[in-house]
């Protein structure tokens, strides 16, 4: 996986490679899945009742990079699934709150994450809306969201400390994007495109449809 998928999209970073060598993704994989666990896909994840996904590798690996996590870092991993993204996250050093709609899923994370040993500590599971992030743990290093959103999550933005990044995927008319949002000094925000992406839009991320004439 790192050398077929990560290294040949631009995934650079040692740390980050080396955390995502560490980590069994065939631990974080829906039950019966495990063999599927290093084929370069998204993986629809089970028990919602909106399209759940664990993002593929390479995706994770560019999203997490372009966040430049710091050992001490408190970041929020939202729609976190059965953990992957969490696990990678507490490997490069991160605080981690990971954030599910789903109960049962929630559950299963806490599971795996307590019994995968290259996962690392400092993983804190919640439930709840994803769009409204957590707002009694913020402000947040770095946000990442495991999924597409429709429009700019001006909520989560909201929980970023200055200096921090949102890196989420975007789904447009034409194709999805992946970005990364950067609050600067002030409250204001700055974004750029970092390649080309697409995944389920995440429950709680849909545009709200317009009244027209």
């Amino acid at each position: 996986m790192v050398d077929c998928q990560l290294r040949t999209f631009d995934v650079t970073d040692r740390a980050v490679l080396a955390a995502m060598e560490e980590v069994p993704r065939e631990a974080f994989m829906p039950d019966g899945m495990a063999p599927l666990a290093y084929l370069d896909r998204n993986v629809s994840l089970p028990g919602q009742a909106e399209a759940g996904i664990m993002l593929q590798p390479m995706v994770v690996g560019r999203l997490i990079q372009a966040l430049a996590i710091e050992a001490g870092s408190t970041v929020l991993d939202v729609g976190s699934g059965l953990g992957y993204a969490a696990a990678i996250l507490a490997r490069l050093g991160a605080r981690v709150v990971a954030l599910e709609a789903d109960t049962d899923l929630a559950a299963s994370a806490r599971e795996r994450l307590a019994g995968a040993a290259a996962s690392g500590g400092g993983v804190e599971v919640r439930t709840g809306p994803l769009a409204a992030g957590v707002p009694e743990r913020a402000p947040f290093d770095a946000i990442l969201i495991n999924g597409a959103v429709e429009e700019r999550p001006a909520t989560l933005l909201g929980q970023l400390a200055e200096g921090g990044r949102l890196a989420c995927l975007e789904s447009g008319a034409a194709a999805g994007r992946a970005v990364l949002h950067v609050r600067v000094s002030g409250g204001g925000y700055g974004s750029r495109s970092l390649f080309n992406a697409v995944a389920p839009v995440l429950p709680g991320f849909r545009r709200v449809p317009a009244f027209t004439f």
